[in-house]
């Protein structure tokens, strides 16, 4: 048996993205090499009230383990701060946090402390790791090219005094290193342009400088141009490991849905989803409800209630009871639909865009599901909401001719919601174009088989994960 030579810290932040891609990324490493042994510290925000049931289906792993940290006092006020609310967080978990450390470096046996890996929110729990006299790695969930806009805005305001919120509701253009073509300041993300998320972005900005490595969600075959560009930039020495695609994309089954898909044409059905986070306005509902209507197309919606205004932004949508769902849609809409279509709560979205039936996604463009379109071979049609969603649709249209617009700079405020009203005719368009476009299915199936290739032998995410691993044992 392989002696475990070297145990790993790991710190996601609270999102449910983000501890996804995270303990998919440590099955990864525990996969790859069994010298190595991962502990996940789980933070939770005062709004979670249950910690994910698939961290369940891990705790008895022998070389991976998940602790539920226990959640601190966090007032209403600090969320009424959504800038400063996650720094508070983690600041507060930091005693936690050093003490689960101690404990496991002073157990019995226990594998020398190899390094920290910490959620790109996280990079305050930098400091523990110090403590520990080790390294310290950023797990970096979105882009590549995501990461370079951040460390070069983050240079730009540290050397010149610029500040990208002056440039909201602009249409300044920007020159990013990490894209080919100039980006507008609309598309920037919401922690770049508003001020009241200005310490999370300098704070982040901070971290990753200081940063002993930047593990990255991504790979060098659909992002070359910004993997380039951060190999070559002057930050600090900092390696970049795009070790990605990092998925789960083994959902629970739902056999009524599959049931459904698998009685479709192959290729006919339209997937709309906005994340686990994600929902829009109810004037917004009834728009998209009439544009695949008149789209005549098959198609599965996951339709989610938008939480009170005064949380967007900081709580999870809800379902819709069945009486509120029929209110809140055009009248007979769900009779006139019941042959072609769907409309669900909750959504398997792996297993949906896994299947056959699937031809289009009309997606928020979180990197989780972009890069689970991209596995799956599935075209998106892009809609973002918040957070980095408007730079990954931009990216996606404009630089990498994988995605069709239906619009790039939409967006949800904290505490505001979205003032914009998409009309049924422009969604209508985006849905025939997501259907017709046959060059980006072509891209898209092209990087599909991409994606599958980078973590096998030979490609470049399997060398620079074997790069990161080495770094930690040697």
């Amino acid at each position: 048996m392989t002696k475990i030579e070297s145990q790993l810290v790991f710190l996601p932040s609270p999102g449910i993205g983000h501890l996804i891609s995270t303990i998919e990324f440590a099955k990864l490493i525990i996969n790859r090499d069994h010298r190595l042994s991962i502990t996940i510290l789980v933070m939770k925000t005062p709004l979670q009230t249950v910690t994910p049931s698939f961290t369940d289906s891990i705790f008895s792993t022998k070389r991976l383990h998940v602790i539920n940290l226990p959640q601190p006092q966090i007032t209403n006020s600090d969320l009424n701060a959504p800038g400063s609310f996650i720094t508070t967080l983690i600041h507060t978990y930091k005693p936690y946090v050093r003490d689960h450390v101690t404990q496991l470096v002073n157990s019995p046996h226990s594998p020398r402390l190899g390094g920290f890996v910490v959620d790109m929110f996280c990079t305050p729990m930098i400091d523990v790791a110090r403590e520990f006299h080790v390294p310290a790695f950023v797990f970096f969930t979105s882009s590549a090219a995501s990461l370079g806009l951040v460390l070069h805005l983050y240079t730009l305001r540290e050397r010149d005094g610029f500040n990208a919120t002056l440039l909201k509701n602009t249409d300044t253009e920007l020159v990013i290193p990490s894209f080919v073509n100039p980006v507008s300041a609309k598309v920037l993300p919401s922690f770049v342009l508003n001020k009241e998320w200005e310490p999370a972005f300098l704070i982040l900005g901070e971290g990753l400088k200081k940063a002993d490595g930047i593990i990255v969600n991504s790979f060098e075959e659909l992002e070359s141009h910004a993997v380039h560009f951060l190999n070559l930039a002057d930050n600090n020495n900092i390696p970049i490991y795009p070790v990605g695609p990092i998925l789960k994309i083994n959902d629970d089954n739902d056999v009524v849905i599959v049931k459904w898909l698998d009685d479709q044409p192959h290729s006919s059905v339209i997937f709309l989803c906005f994340g686990s986070m994600g929902s829009v306005h109810e004037d917004q509902v009834r728009e998209i409800a009439r544009a695949l209507e008149d789209s005549g197309a098959r198609f599965i919606w996951s339709l989610r209630k938008s939480p009170p205004k005064g949380l967007t932004n900081m709580a999870q949508p809800t379902e819709y009871a069945p009486q509120e769902l029929i209110d809140v849609l055009p009248y007979g809409f769900l009779d006139r639909t019941a042959e072609t279509g769907r409309v669900i709560g909750w959504a398997p979205q792996a297993q949906i865009l896994a299947h056959q039936a699937t031809a289009g996604f009309v997606s928020h463009c979180g990197w989780n599901s972009t890069l689970e379109s991209i596995y799956f071979g599935v075209p998106i049609a892009t809609w973002p909401l918040h957070a980095e969603q408007q730079i990954n649709a931009f990216q996606l249209v404009r630089e990498l001719n994988m995605a069709v617009e239906i619009t790039l700079d939409y967006r949800v405020e904290f505490k505001v919601g979205s003032n914009t009203l998409l009309g049924a005719d422009k969604i209508e368009r985006g849905i025939r174009d997501l259907m017709e476009n046959d060059e980006v299915k072509k891209r898209v199936k092209d990087m599909s088989d991409e994606s599958r290739k980078t973590l096998t032998l030979g490609g470049c995410s399997y060398s620079h994960l074997g790069r990161f691993i080495d770094s930690i044992i040697n």
